[in-house]
């Protein structure tokens, strides 16, 4: 009965993968979500509460559309080493898919809790309005991973999901006089094991997932007007070369994309909002399981709040009562 129901679910999961377009490879660093942020420079020390939530659909015509929340919380320690602050970050991301399956196969609705993300920023401000950061960390391959059915919880959806991930970035802003954000920040992943594994029966099923190093390079430029922020983002994301001599990556398909778009922003002081939109303009086509082409230029929405916590300054000491002439 188990074999029976671990068939089913394989079958049931290899469709949904293949329509989803998660089956070949996904992107474990979302591309486009540190656009219009400013990594390079040093936060004020405190708390800073980020969430960022996006919506897009490629253009083909059975793409599900697929919405990726991305709260995470920064705290801008006063400790420095080598003269970087020293700032923890932990985020929590997670997926929602809405599939428009071809007739006659259901629709399904499904929200997926995805690897979160520990690691560390290490910001130095090298004067005039100049900084830099490295980011260290990882995605731990824990979490809800969400289910197509079947009775059966937990079934694996991500392939991205099926080994954490080493992560490494390097970013850069200039803000010049306050009112400018030219920030860059270049993503390098890697997965701890590239022949990634869910456990249980429905793992065993899939057995073993291909997956391949990546590259996500992200691009703000913007300027402010009073509390306004205008500007242009853009970023490109890709798989790295795999062992094409590994079997398991003889049939691999890389991916990639370059998108770009406009950003407006509005700071209410102990709030700032940032929303914008973005179109690929060159993605890499892919072929189906039928061996069709398909093409993935995508149109996205975001939207960002940002909610910083900033450390009481210093009270200023005392005045004595009684001074001596």
């Amino acid at each position: 009965m188990l074999r029976q129901i671990a068939t089913a679910a394989l079958a049931t999961v290899t469709l949904f993968l293949a329509v989803t377009g998660q089956a070949d490879a996904a992107a474990v660093t979302q591309p486009g979500e540190q656009v219009g942020l400013a990594p390079g420079l040093p936060l004020p020390e405190g708390f800073y509460a980020f969430d960022t939530f996006s919506w897009g659909r490629a253009d083909r015509r059975d793409a599900a559309a697929i919405g990726v929340n991305i709260p995470f919380v920064i705290y801008a320690s006063p400790l420095k080493i080598f003269g970087a602050r020293i700032e923890p970050v932990v985020a929590f991301p997670s997926v929602f898919i809405n599939t428009r399956f071809p007739a006659p196969i259901p629709n399904r609705d499904v929200s997926v809790f995805y690897t979160p993300f520990l690691g560390n920023i290490f910001a130095w401000n090298l004067g005039g309005g100049l900084g830099v950061s490295y980011i260290a960390g990882a995605y731990l391959p824990v979490g809800d991973r969400g289910s197509v059915g079947l009775g059966l919880r937990g079934t694996p959806l991500i392939p991205a999901a099926s080994s954490a991930t080493l992560t490494q970035r390097v970013g850069a802003t200039y803000v010049g006089d306050g009112t400018l954000n030219l920030s860059a920040i270049l993503t390098y992943n890697r997965p701890f094991d590239e022949h990634g594994r869910f456990g249980g029966p429905i793992g065993a099923a899939i057995g073993p997932l291909p997956l391949a190093d990546q590259l996500n390079l992200d691009l703000t430029a913007t300027k402010k007007f009073g509390h306004f922020e205008i500007g242009a983002v853009a970023f490109g994301y890709t798989d790295l070369p795999v062992n094409r001599r590994d079997r398991l990556f003889a049939r691999f398909q890389r991916e990639g994309n370059v998108a770009a778009g406009g950003l407006v922003g509005y700071d209410f002081g102990r709030v700032i909002l940032q929303t914008f939109v973005t179109r690929e303009i060159a993605a890499r086509d892919t072929l189906d399981r039928a061996g069709r082409r398909e093409h993935n230029e995508e149109t996205r929405g975001w939207f960002r709040v940002i909610v910083p916590f900033p450390m009481a300054a210093a009270a200023p000491p005392a005045e004595p009562l009684i001074r001596k002439n």
